[in-house]
Formats: C-alpha cells, structure tokens, sequence
C-alpha cells in the first residue's frame, strides 16, 4: 500500500479493475513505437459490430511536463497537457478538444498523507466545477465527489465514498446517482505468489429496488499468463485469458455468455497491444 488515502477516484478501484478490467466483446489492437527524440506514437483500432474506430495519438515527456495529443475517425483533436508537481504533490492537468470550443478543462489534483483532493473547473463563461476531496490515511479514508453547474445554479452530482484497505484485502462502500445507488465492494489477495484474487460488487438501487452482485477473481497461471472470471445474478458469465508474449504486448482473449438463454452465441472479444 502506498502512503495516503489517494484520490476520490481510488475507492473502490482494485474490485472494479478485478471485475470490469479487459472484459470486452469487440475486436481492438494497438500499437505503440517511439522515435528517435522519444516521442510515443500510438495507432488503435477498434471493431464494434459493423462500426470500426480508430484513432492516433502521440505522447512527448520533457522533465515534468507531459504533453498527449489523440486524433480520431470523428476529426476530433484531443490534447492534455500535464505538469507534474510544479510543487510538492501537486498536479496540474489542462485538456481540450477542438473543434467542441465548450470542451477546455483545467484540473489540479494534491496529495498528501493524509488527504487527496481533484478540483477542476470548465474554460467557459459558466462553468461546470467539479471537487472531490479525501481524508484519512492509508488504511481508512472517507471522501466525497460533487460537480456543480453555474449556469443553473445546481449540483449535478454528489456521491461520497468509505474504503477500508489492510495488506490482503479492500473494501468500500459509495453511494453515487445523488443518493440512489449504493454499492459495495470487497477485493481480497488470497496468494500473491500466483496473483490469485477474489472480489464481489453489490449494487442496490433504492429508486426501482433492484440488486446487482457480480463476483470475479483472477489467478496466474505463470508470470506471463493471467485468467479471470466473474458471473452476475442475471446469469451473465465471462471469462478472459491474457498474455504477455513479449514485454509489454499483451494478447487477451475474453467471452461472454447468457447462462440462462445458453442457445444464444456468445460475444467473444480480442485485444492485441504491441510495444517496443
């Protein structure tokens, strides 16, 4: 565990990661070169359905500042730039999209032993704000996450966050959707010699009562080699092998299917990520 709580974002991240992470049904691909001076070039695809997307993007590091630019198939021009600690656990993140001219966003994140805290605010003349702050320490943190509009004058978001982490396991409660939705969720190492890993999500939404449990775990079948699985309440199945056939590429094979409507085909998903 590193020092700190982390940010608002943190909660509850290892189990969504274990339970959500890689899954996919389409076809993807990405790869990564580097020139000469260093900088990343990063061409993806993707398949969905009959609809392919695909964009590039670049990536130029110089000490502190980190500059990404990403064209993709709709013409959009999306660029961040961010300056690492311009002061001690300080982080600040500029963005935007060209041509959406509503799309500028300057973000600062800070983190400290005992706190961590994202504040960002929209480049317009009435702007989204957004806070999230975090308080406790590494072991016990209690946080909030809330987005206000001031053409309106209302909040359009206020969720708030408990995670509790100890060496093998992690859990944490949110309530998101302004009070509607609770989930909890529960992360636990069970070996770390084989990276084996079990974690559940349950969601309840108290507006149409409904539950949702999604129980997941991962295991290593060698230091190359990672399988995961997860199944829902609704039936819903899947499974996923990845592999590191070189460093850093990655091969990953995921499906899915409807354990209570077996006649219907199951949704098979590839991702392929090459790096240098």
């Amino acid at each position: 565990m590193g020092k700190g709580p982390g940010l608002y974002s943190d909660i509850g991240k290892r189990a969504r990661d274990l339970l959500y992470k890689d899954y996919q049904s389409d076809h993807k691909f990405t790869v990564t070169t580097y020139t000469s001076t260093g900088v990343a070039i990063t061409s993806s695809g993707s398949k969905k359905g009959e609809l392919f997307l695909a964009d590039i993007a670049t990536q130029l590091k110089n000490k502190n500042l980190t500059t990404d630019i990403k064209v993709d198939t709709n013409s959009n021009l999306c660029t961040t730039i961010t300056i690492d600690e311009p002061a001690p656990g300080l982080k600040t993140i500029f963005s935007f999209i060209v041509p959406d001219q509503r799309s500028g966003k300057v973000e600062l994140q800070y983190l400290h032993d005992y706190a961590g805290i994202s504040t960002s605010i929209g480049l317009t003349a009435t702007p989204i704000v957004n806070f999230s702050g975090v308080a406790g320490n590494n072991v016990v943190s209690i946080g909030t996450d809330i987005s206000f509009d001031t053409a309106t004058g209302n909040l359009t978001k206020y969720n708030a966050g408990l995670n509790f982490s100890k060496s093998d396991l992690i859990a944490s409660l949110i309530l998101n959707d302004k009070g509607d939705t609770l989930t909890a969720s529960y992360y636990h190492t069970v070996s770390p010699l084989t990276n084996t890993v079990v974690g559940a999500e349950l969601t309840h939404s108290f507006s149409s009562n409904d539950n949702t449990l999604t129980i997941g775990t991962q295991h290593a079948l060698d230091p190359l080699t990672t399988v995961k699985a997860r199944v829902n309440n609704y039936g819903k199945a899947s499974a996923l092998i990845q592999h590191e056939w070189r460093p850093k590429s990655l091969f990953t094979i995921s499906g899915e299917v409807e354990t209570r409507a077996i006649e219907k085909s199951a949704k098979i998903g590839l991702a392929l990520a090459l790096k240098p």
